[in-house]
């Protein structure tokens, strides 16, 4: 059956594979075809995520991307690659009148420093194939809109949708392209450190014109049409996905 957005035969780097959007990208990218690399910092999570996968030779690669050693053991034992998902990220609610240099480090790190310096060494090293594809997970907070306390949050996402455009330039005489795909809130264990209640949430979903958050899966949809060929002219570019949020 022809299917445009098929991705029989790529070789996908997933990080942050462990939970949420990160193990829902990988489940549904293997359901299309794809060979994935699993990578993120709890062995038991990701083989969680493994075993909902669909397909055979996939494989696992524990490693703290914000870690330059580890980073660097991942970038050298990952196989020649199709696609990479820079999906792992922290969210940390501090309002801005307490936002110190220690915090704004580790949020910077994970959510822009440590995928922006691997997916440089992947290129480098001759890792990313030609006619490859890098897919940022970024957000409308910080590109398009903000929320109180989120301060860093926004910041770091901020830079990604950034240096997605200037990546895009620099890469596509290497025939690599880079994109960013950029939720409104979506339904995930992120907040479960209890700095935000349970009826704030409720109260902030009647706030999206579709009533309520995304689903991880459907932020999966996205990427892979951005992994597929079916994007082959598709770079530097950021798909917002937020069930109406920005529109109001």
């Amino acid at each position: 059956m022809y299917n445009p957005f098929t991705l029989e035969g790529k070789k996908i780097l997933v990080t942050g594979a462990s939970s949420g959007i990160g193990r829902a990208i990988a489940v549904e990218c293997s359901k299309m075809g794809a060979t994935i690399v699993l990578t993120a910092r709890n062995e038991e999570r990701l083989n969680e995520t493994l075993s909902q996968m669909d397909g055979t030779g996939h494989s696992i690669i524990v490693a703290d991307l914000g870690n330059e050693d580890e980073r660097k053991r991942l970038v050298a034992d990952s196989p020649v690659l199709d696609g990479l998902v820079n999906c792992a990220g922290v969210v940390k609610t501090l309002p801005f009148q307490f936002v110190n240099a220690e915090a704004l480090a580790g949020v910077m790190n994970v959510n822009f420093t440590a995928p922006v310096l691997m997916s440089a060494e992947l290129v480098k090293g001759k890792k990313l194939s030609k006619n490859s594809s890098i897919v940022f997970i970024s957000s409308i907070s910080g590109v398009v809109c903000v929320w109180g306390g989120n301060s860093m949050y926004s910041a770091s996402k901020g830079a990604v949708n950034g240096v997605v455009k200037n990546m895009a330039l620099d890469l596509a005489p290497k025939g690599i392209r880079v994109n960013s795909v950029n939720p409104g809130m979506v339904e995930t264990r992120i907040y479960d450190a209890g700095t935000i209640t349970s009826e704030q949430l409720e109260e902030d979903k009647m706030r999206y014109p579709l009533k309520r958050y995304g689903k991880p899966e459907e932020i999966a949809y996205s990427v892979i049409y951005l992994l597929s060929d079916a994007s082959s002219w598709v770079t530097g570019s950021s798909i917002v996905i937020d069930g109406g949020y920005t529109l109001l």
